[in-house]
């Protein structure tokens, strides 16, 4: 081998190995940057008032009624936990085989414990699950799976183009390009449709693949299906974020928070600015309650994934014995 072809060899992987290590490093540098800025934002709030950021920040703690915080997330954590399964019972029926409802509490409690890590995998591992209790095959389950976080981005941008649209004047002008976004997914569900049910493209070798058998079998309207009934567990979040952002002191009404909270679901989906500019809206967007906001944004992300991760612990055990045996 000449020294030329030796160099072309070892371009690609060099390649590889720096957009590996940049897809590792990027999101930790802008996530140190987002709680950089916001400790930023409390030290000098706390600083106003003659106090410590950690000083200032025990007594806004000390001062949320927690009690009744714990009867507003703990009740619609669980009902997100319905939805979720709903969502799931409601597909697998479409496309593989019907499961009652009850039966897929186990498998959807226990990947809340793995997405804590990565929701992909959590995805992965019900389409194990339901190969090895259902005997559905895997890659057909995954095509499922793959399905629902399609359907799930359309979700999330929908709401997301509507409180865009209700707090234009109030969020970064990042966030105004939520429409063009929504724009090109437009396209690109046209697209996906034509290519997965369009006559002219059945001889595709992409479309025969058991992974797309999902896409292959769904018509438009259960895209939008999978959407709306998505769609109570948001509505369902608006009230709940309002009344908890008042424990901490701070009063939005439920107009102001249909603008902000599906905007910032949405934002930390897509990496890079968008997620940026989510994490640290709370605060931006509340000014003079930087401290109340920043602790209300960490408290209210941090118990609802772990405590779906707690409900998945009440399942794990009846979920390792269906998958695993005895």
């Amino acid at each position: 081998m000449t020294d030329a072809s030796a160099e072309a060899d070892e371009a690609p992987e060099a390649s590889k190995r720096q957009s590996s290590w940049a897809q590792r490093v990027l999101p930790w540098a802008i996530t140190i940057a987002c709680f950089g800025y916001l400790y930023s934002r409390v030290a000098r709030e706390a600083g106003r008032k003659g106090l410590t950021a950690a000083a200032y920040l025990a007594d806004i703690f000390a001062a949320v009624d927690w009690s009744a915080w714990l009867l507003l997330m703990v009740p619609y954590s669980l009902f997100y936990f319905l939805i979720d399964t709903l969502i799931l019972w409601r597909v697998l029926a479409w496309f593989n085989t019907r499961v009652p409802y009850r039966d897929l509490f186990p498998v959807r409690a226990s990947t809340y414990i793995i997405s804590i890590l990565n929701e992909q995998v959590g995805k992965g591992a019900i389409a194990l699950y339901l190969n090895r209790r259902n005997g559905i095959p895997a890659w057909q389950v995954g095509g499922s799976m793959l399905f629902i976080m399609f359907c799930e981005f359309y979700y999330l941008l929908t709401w997301a183009l509507v409180g865009s649209t209700v707090s234009w004047d109030r969020v970064p002008e990042i966030f105004h390009g939520i429409p063009i976004v929504a724009v090109g997914a437009g396209m690109v569900f046209i697209l996906v449709v034509y290519l997965f049910r369009s006559q002219r493209t059945s001889g595709m070798p992409l479309r025969q693949r058991q992974i797309f058998t999902a896409f292959r079998q769904a018509d438009w309207w259960q895209y939008l299906m999978v959407i709306v009934l998505r769609s109570p567990a948001l509505i369902a979040a608006v009230w709940v974020y309002s009344q908890a952002a008042a424990l901490f002191g701070v009063e939005i009404s439920l107009v102001e928070m249909l603008g902000v909270l599906p905007v910032i679901f949405f934002g930390t989906l897509i990496p890079g600015p968008f997620r940026a500019a989510a994490v640290t809206l709370w605060p931006t967007l509340f000014p003079g309650n930087e401290g109340q906001m920043t602790a209300f944004g960490f408290v209210q992300h941090n118990f609802f994934v772990l405590f779906n991760a707690a409900i998945g612990l009440l399942f794990i055990r009846r979920a390792n014995r269906e998958l695993f045996g005895k």
